[in-house]
């Protein structure tokens, strides 16, 4: 394997210029094989979550390529996002790896929530489609973004009102109290299971779907009441969102994963913390993110418009993303070139078993040279 070498990438973006005390709305880290100029480039972005030193980032400079780990101004701040302004931002970063970089070619990878944040960034560079964020101007630049030349899904999510739905409690029955249960859907009471039965678990998938649509019709009249009143928004916080059947009964799409554990450790005990996805949410924050009914970031009608070649891969140990769900996101792609192979081995960060990363950077290298000749240098 090639030594690797990191450039710090900072840049202003249409609409987002540097912060008072200096930041860059849009930073990063370019990782590249040393002294080498890769020919093709991946980036990886996520709605949130710092990319910047993406784990796969020196494993695939080693093999060669360039690896833009990128965030855009929303990094930590999930709660304010607003996707056309993100996907300009990812725009910024893909124009840096053609402009600066002199990269020919480049792979979106969408990599957990990423996955649909990327596919939706490519459906916007091919035929502009995502709306303004409710009550904004569309963001400058959204019409002008650079596609890209391939697609990567690494243990992603269908889409943030997916993966929140899929891991919300059914058994919630006021959203302002967050110890009222419906018994018969409580995931947790023996009674119930595991194993859960296959009626019980659609009345469960039915109830998380009413959730989602209840405090969307909840968020759509308080904002509409608060805004009559002149205020512009306002906070509130979505309770237990580690409840998905699969992660407390193994029998449902058997893994290799650990019975009775989510990405935050024991699913009761995290369910019933303080923190998870939609935690810290608004009423337009949910209305652009979260809801089923109203949210651009559902990756099914995106994913249909990435028309490169696209990889999908996933983890056999993963504890919040499934089989079915790669599944689906294969099944979206709109590509004649797609790709689905086994699930490979490892957690949703590829940390086990000892090699994991060396495997999965194995796959996606040896997939982009079989795409573009020459990408190793």
């Amino acid at each position: 394997m090639r030594p690797t070498v990191a450039e710090f990438v900072g840049s202003e973006s249409p609409g987002a210029p540097r912060a008072g005390a200096g930041g860059h709305p849009c930073q990063g880290l370019y990782h590249a094989p040393d002294g080498a100029r890769p020919r093709v480039a991946l980036i990886a972005t996520h709605y949130q979550i710092d990319f910047a030193e993406h784990y796969l980032a020196e494993f695939l400079a080693a093999r060669g390529l360039g690896f833009l780990g990128w965030n855009t101004r929303y990094r930590g701040y999930e709660g304010d996002f607003v996707l056309d302004r993100a996907l300009v931002d990812i725009g910024v970063g893909v124009r840096w790896l053609k402009e600066q970089a002199g990269v020919e070619h480049v792979v979106l990878l969408g990599n957990s929530g990423g996955g649909s944040l990327m596919a939706a960034y490519q459906s916007q560079a091919v035929e502009p489609c995502v709306p303004p964020g409710i009550g904004l101007p569309p963001a400058p630049g959204a019409g002008e973004l650079l596609p890209a030349d391939a697609y990567i899904s690494l243990a992603a999510h269908l889409g943030r009102p997916d993966v929140l739905t899929a891991w919300m409690d059914a058994a919630v029955t006021d959203e302002d109290d967050l110890t009222r249960t419906d018994p018969s859907l409580d995931l947790f009471d023996p009674a119930n299971g595991p194993p859960f039965t296959a009626e019980f678990v659609a009345r469960y998938r039915a109830a998380q779907v009413a959730r989602n649509h209840r405090i969307t019709a909840w968020a759509q009249a308080e904002l509409d009441r608060i805004t009559a009143a002149g205020y512009w928004d306002r906070p509130f916080a979505v309770h237990r969102t580690w409840a998905d059947p699969r992660m407390a009964d193994p029998a449902l799409e058997p893994t290799r994963r650990r019975p009775g554990r989510c990405y935050r450790g024991d699913v009761r005990a995290a369910n019933r913390g303080g923190r998870g996805i939609a935690g810290e949410t608004t009423l337009r924050n949910w209305l652009d993110m979260w809801s089923l009914a109203t949210s651009p970031c559902r990756s099914e009608a995106h994913l249909a418009k990435v028309t490169v070649p696209a990889l999908v891969l996933n983890a056999d140990a993963d504890t919040g993303v499934f089989p079915s769900d790669a599944d689906l996101v294969h099944k979206a792609i709109g590509s004649t070139d797609k790709t689905r192979p086994d699930d490979l081995a490892g957690d949703h960060y590829f940390r086990t078993p000892d090699g994991a990363r060396d495997i999965v950077a194995d796959v996606i290298a040896d997939w982009i040279a079989e795409r573009f000749p020459g990408a190793h240098g």
